[in-house]
């Protein structure tokens, strides 16, 4: 597979900005906002946003059972700060209603490092990366993994990117930034898996 195709779940959140860093990254980048646009595609980012919105988009468009399906048959998938809530086997201070698709053995925290205007950007080392600005903006962080699960940032004494099998999340919103080293491993993870 050359060009992959890459879904941006378009339900709530920055979905353009992941759009044009999976573009830069040589992936064609489309938006997906139901199951028949997600059978389409070949790995997919679950964008920042606000994840209890997401949560409950995402079951109102019949999005929820398929994402769990698809990537527990090893979709591809890459959330960023809501994604990386949205990937959480569990969180410790949920929203009421608040469902997660899983896929990644954690267990986050939301808005753990404070309101949005605590926001900061912090240069993070990402294992297999390099140093990469991080923009934490009402960021979670994750606070224990599992066997299976690779630390791949802390910043501050948490875990801020992580890596399972087909499954990346990060903290932070590198799509931001203008580096799109964070979205060419994973066009990179998307091409291995195919």
């Amino acid at each position: 597979m050359n060009t992959p195709v890459i879904g941006v779940l378009a339900l709530q959140g920055d979905v353009r900005e992941h759009l044009i860093a999976l573009a830069a990254a040589d992936a064609v980048a489309r938006p997906v906002r139901r199951p028949e646009e997600l059978a389409e595609v070949d790995g997919l980012v679950i964008p920042g946003g606000e994840s209890t919105t997401i949560s409950k988009l995402a079951a109102l468009f019949g999005m929820l059972e398929p994402l769990r399906e698809r990537v527990r048959a090893g979709l591809p998938v890459y959330g960023t700060c809501a994604g990386l809530i949205m990937l959480a086997d569990k969180i410790l201070d949920p929203r009421s209603g608040q469902e997660t698709i899983g896929g990644i053995e954690m267990i986050v925290r939301r808005n753990a490092y404070g309101r949005q205007n605590e926001s900061f950007e912090a240069t993070v080392e990402v294992a297999g990366v390099g140093p990469v600005e991080g923009v934490f903006i009402r960021a979670p962080w994750v606070e224990s993994v599992g066997a299976e699960t690779e630390v791949l940032a802390e910043h501050g004494g948490h875990i801020v990117a992580v890596r399972q099998n087909n499954a990346l999340a990060t903290s932070f919103h590198p799509e931001l930034t203008g580096d799109h080293r964070m979205h060419a491993l994973f066009v990179d993870m998307v091409r291995a898996a195919s």
